[in-house]
Parts: structure tokens; C-alpha cells; sequence
């Protein structure tokens, strides 16, 4: 009825990027506070922040693995730092927790939007008997969801908060998705998995579940595929068509 293999009974979607536009959101975010960052440290061999590096090394991950990740990818080395860091410290933990400011502001002051496709999608899904979750890296989950009336559809949420209080690994390690599947009362291979992040379809792959949904709200259809998806559409209504 809704696009997927008929062995499938629940639904894990991503949040930010899939269920509502707050990925554009996050992208803003990291780039001002990366670029700050690299300012005040490189000087005139300053390098901005690309769309590359987001899609790379931070897109789907948790808050502090991304500061990890694309540090990294800079040969950059900084102290891990407490989660309790002021925003200024130059730590991993501060640069993220400047990044939670900055993207709390923006959410602030945009607003949160979902799809319209994503919506009529969640409609369908929940009509059918489908169990629903939203696994989600950001721990603004809850905010989020409850700005975009969307927490109405959602029987089980693993956030941000969740990941960091039960130890588990973020994307792309499947820790979250099995997280959310146990919490429905399902196995992976029953589950289905919708994500625009590389990151995190791979970790929809590597955790066996049933099938991968790619969202393609980046331009990166083919990224998406090579890293797990079994089908890439570029909204989720369009796995409605024809079944409405």
C-alpha cells in the first residue's frame, strides 16, 4: 500500500531532512560555527566549510561525532572536553554545544516546517497499521517533532538524549535503528528505514533491517545508493503513487 515489501509492519524514519526541512536548518548551523572556528584559528589559510564536508563528515551524526569527524578530516586535534563546556571553549564538546546554540536560534526563529509529501506519507503508514518511530541524532528531537505537530504519529522516539544516556553508538553504526525497532516490538529485517543521510542508510544496511529508504534532498541519489539504500526518491510521496 505504501511503497514497501509486504514483509515489512514498522516504520524508523530520520527526522531532520526527511520528516521536516530542519536539515537546511543543522546544515546553516554547523557552517557558521565550523567557520568561526577556522577563522579564529587559520587566519589567511582560513578554508570554509563546504556542503561536502557536511555530507561527509558531520550529516546524521551525533552532535560530537560530527565535530570529531570533520576535524579530522582537517588533521585538526582538540580535547574531548565535558558535555557541560561553555559554547567559546575549544573543545569538541564546545564547538558542538555553540553549534545546539546557533541551530536552537535559527529553529527560533524560522520555524519548523514538514514535508507536505512526508506528512501524507505518515498518514498513509499510520492508516495501514504500521508502527511508527523516529530515530533521530539531534537531542532536539522532541522540540522538533512537537513544532511540526508530527509527535501525533510517533509511538517511539531514540534521540540524541537517548543515544548519549544509553551508551550507544551513533551513525553510521545501526545502534540507534535496533534501538528504535526493539522499542516497537520488531525485528530489523520488519522494519524499514527512511534517511537522507549517508551515514545514516548505511547504518539502515549494516543493521539488517528490511529496507532502506533513501531520501535525495541533497543531490546525492548516487551516494545514497552506494551506501545502502534500496530505493532513493527524492519525497516520500512518491512512494504513494497510485495507492491513494
Amino acid at each position: 500500500m505504501i511503497g514497501l515489501p509486504d514483509t515489512i509492519t514498522a516504520c524508523l524514519f530520520d527526522l531532520d531532512g526527511v520528516l521536516t526541512g530542519t536539515a537546511v536548518l543543522h546544515r546553516e548551523a554547523w557552517k557558521r560555527t565550523f567557520d568561526e572556528f577556522l577563522r579564529k584559528r587559520d587566519g589567511e589559510a582560513f578554508q570554509e566549510f563546504t556542503d561536502h564536508d557536511y555530507a561527509a563528515h558531520v550529516d546524521g551524526r551525533p552532535r560530537a561525532d560530527g565535530v570529531r569527524e570533520f576535524l579530522r578530516s582537517r588533521s585538526i586535534e582538540l580535547p574531548e572536553g565535558t558535555p557541560d563546556d561553555g559554547v567559546d571553549e575549544p573543545t569538541v564538546n564546545g564547538i558542538g554545544n555553540r553549534k545546539n546554540e546557533l541551530v536552537l536560534k535559527i529553529i527560533d526563529e524560522k520555524g519548523v516546517n514538514p514535508y507536505p509529501g512526508s506528512v501524507r506519507y505518515l498518514e498513509q503508514a499510520q492508516r495501514a497499521g504500521l508502527k511508527i518511530a523516529v530515530v533521530t541524532s539531534s537531542a532536539n528531537g522532541a522540540k522538533v517533532l512537537d513544532a511540526a505537530d508530527l509527535s501525533r504519529f510517533v509511538q517511539a522516539r531514540v534521540d540524541g538524549l537517548v543515544i548519549r544516556r544509553d551508551g550507544l553508538r551513533g551513525k553510521p553504526a545501526p545502534d540507534s535503528f535496533l534501538e528504535g525497532a526493539k522499542e516497537l516490538g520488531v525485528r530489523p529485517e520488519q522494519a524499514a528505514v527512511f534517511e537522507d543521510a549517508q551515514s545514516g542508510v548505511q547504518a539502515g544496511k549494516a543493521g539488517g533491517f528490511g529496507y532502506v529508504v533513501g531520501v535525495n534532498r541533497a543531490d546525492q541519489a548516487g551516494e545514497l545508493r552506494a551506501h545502502g539504500a534500496d530505493v532513493v526518491v527524492d519525497d516520500l510521496a512518491e512512494l504513494l503513487e497510485g495507492t491513494e
